[in-house]
């Protein structure tokens, strides 16, 4: 009996010891000498607790409740960056003498702007890595963080300065003029990248998280306040996992960007100045990479003032040229091209529409989008566009946009500048478009002389409809378009418009049914020019329209 019991003494020691000499699964970064008191500058010690867990093989690093201030942390592979609830990661101010991690040299980086280019100058940052998490239910607030076009960053809350040169610089200095960051030394290439107003210097930081050539990688329960220039940048990001994020910031939300198998889902972003959910796929990797695979599916963008969405006031007191931003997006940057993207039980609320852009000369095709609802629409509800920008050193041509199916969408109160566009060029049409099941409610107040406006092509110009000035329709503009499908549409004036419901240029097979024009409008709904193989029932307004 005595030697028994002894075995057991034993045994639950050799237990205890083994368990103090293995390696830890969780690191907190406060055993590694971070205060969290909001005034010691962190960053290395949370980079020392994500080495000794990399260094295992892997691992959570915790940021229990505290304000942690930091600079520039290096993620590594098999890591679940955690902060926890309570816990701020609080992105530093910049100093004379200590700042965040420098920009990367990238011998692409005039095919895009410098966002785009450089990843490492970013709060967090990782490269070439796998099994990632960042995961919360704490914050990250993007204080210090520039949000492009300037050196500094805006205060959190600040309204968006006026524009100068098109650009929107990020603070007012003392004397009332605009700081902007001058770099002589940066020489443009032919698309005007790099851009000296574009480029920051060493030590400053633009992104809140930047992921490049990684794979398997979750982003969960996140807030992100004031993210910068993007809150979340991944570029040849595969199995990429963000759910039920939170995102209030003073530019891009997040930029999915030659990424492959990508699922977001129950997030919330609002971006006043900038893109809520872009998709993109640019020349940053040297090579095009299709974006493909992705599905967005019940979340919620906006472009309420800043920080109003995360305190809960959704205010709408700002102005901006083309009204705030908050959309979904696919482009500009678009030379590797769109394949297979889904987007669906989705709201839209004080903010653009659904922009679907492709003027690099790449793909955009087998789009589809269902269940959406728009309030308060700035511009276009719905623009889907064919350019010639071809920035892009692999395009001979413009690119293509076909098979997008567009279904059970409503919008409320929708800007009277612009309708629905679809606009591709002549000789290169959009193609196989449906959309079903639409009611949309315009404001109306369009006059007779916008009705005869003659609208240029813009080819080579940046596509966005503020770009395309008023519609000389108020329902939808379509032009250069094969094979359009409208089905169950509803367009409503709210008050007097005397443009054209609907203008078709250079329509090649239509078939329009059970679509109906009220409200108050002018009696002469449709226009057209070079319209052929025309189908139509069940549908008002064609009495002095296109021959059937």
């Amino acid at each position: 009996m005595q030697t028994t019991y002894s075995l057991r003494i034993l045994l639950t020691l050799l237990i205890i010891n083994a368990a103090t000499l293995a390696p830890a699964s969780v690191y907190n970064v406060k055993n590694y000498g971070a205060k969290g008191d909001g005034q010691t500058i962190d960053s290395d010690a949370i980079n020392a607790a994500i080495d000794a867990a990399a260094a295992n093989g892997g691992g959570t690093v915790l940021l229990p409740a505290g304000d942690y201030l930091s600079y520039t942390l290096r993620l590594k592979s098999n890591i679940t960056l955690k902060i926890d609830a309570g816990a701020t990661l609080i992105a530093a101010e910049p100093t004379a003498d200590r700042g965040y991690d420098a920009p990367e040299p990238n011998a692409w980086n005039q095919y895009q702007d410098f966002g785009h280019s450089h990843f490492r100058n970013s709060l967090i940052w990782g490269e070439g890595l796998e099994g990632v998490s960042i995961l919360g239910p704490g914050k990250i607030f993007g204080r210090g963080l520039s949000r492009g076009n300037g050196p500094h960053a805006a205060p959190y809350g600040s309204p968006p300065p006026p524009a100068i040169d098109g650009l929107l610089p990020d603070v007012l200095a003392a004397d009332g003029d605009f700081e902007i960051l001058h770099r002589p030394d940066i020489v443009p290439g032919p698309f005007g990248h790099p851009n000296a107003r574009d480029t920051l210097a060493d030590g400053i930081a633009n992104k809140a998280i930047a992921l490049l050539s990684c794979r398997n990688v979750t982003m969960r329960d996140l807030t992100i306040l004031h993210g910068g220039h993007f809150a979340i940048i991944t570029t040849e990001v595969d199995n990429l996992t963000i759910d039920n994020l939170l995102i209030d910031t003073n530019r891009d939300g997040i930029d999915i960007d030659a990424c492959q198998n990508v699922r977001i889902s129950n997030t919330s972003v609002n971006s006043p100045w900038d893109d809520a959910i872009c998709l993109k796929s640019s020349h940053a990797l040297g090579r095009p990479r299709t974006t493909e695979n992705v599905t967005i599916t019940n979340c919620a963008v906006s472009g309420y003032d800043e920080g109003t969405l995360y305190d809960g006031t959704r205010k709408r007191t700002w102005k901006t040229r083309g009204g705030p931003h908050g959309r979904i997006k696919l482009g500009t940057e678009a030379g590797g091209g769109f394949r297979n993207i889904t987007i669906s039980n989705t709201t839209f609320d004080h903010c653009r529409g659904l922009a679907f852009e492709q003027v690099d000369g790449g793909v955009l095709e087998d789009i589809t989008v269902s269940n959406i609802t728009m309030r308060d629409v700035q511009n276009a509800p719905i623009f889907i566009r064919l350019g010639a920008r071809l920035r892009n050193p692999d395009a001979t041509g413009p690119g293509t946009v076909s098979r997008i199916l567009i279904d059970n969408v409503t919008a409320w109160n929708v800007a009277p500048e612009h309708g629905i566009i679809m606009a591709g060029l002549e000789g290169h049409p959009i193609e196989d478009l449906v959309l079903s099941n639409l009611q949309f409610h315009y404001r109306g107040g369009g006059t007779a002389a916008q009705a005869q406006r003659i609208v240029p092509e813009f080819e080579r110009d940046y596509p966005d409809p503020y770009n395309f000035g008023t519609m000389p329709a108020w329902g939808m503009f379509a032009r250069h378009v094969k094979n359009l499908q409208l089905r169950g549409v509803e367009f409503r004036a709210i008050s007097y418009d005397a443009r054209p419901a609907i203008l078709l240029d250079d329509v090649q097979g239509a078939r329009v049914s059970d679509l109906h024009i009220s409200g108050d409008y002018n009696e002469d709904a449709w226009a057209t020019s070079n319209v052929s193989k025309f189908h139509a029932r069940d549908t008002s307004g064609l009495q002095n329209g296109p021959q059937l």
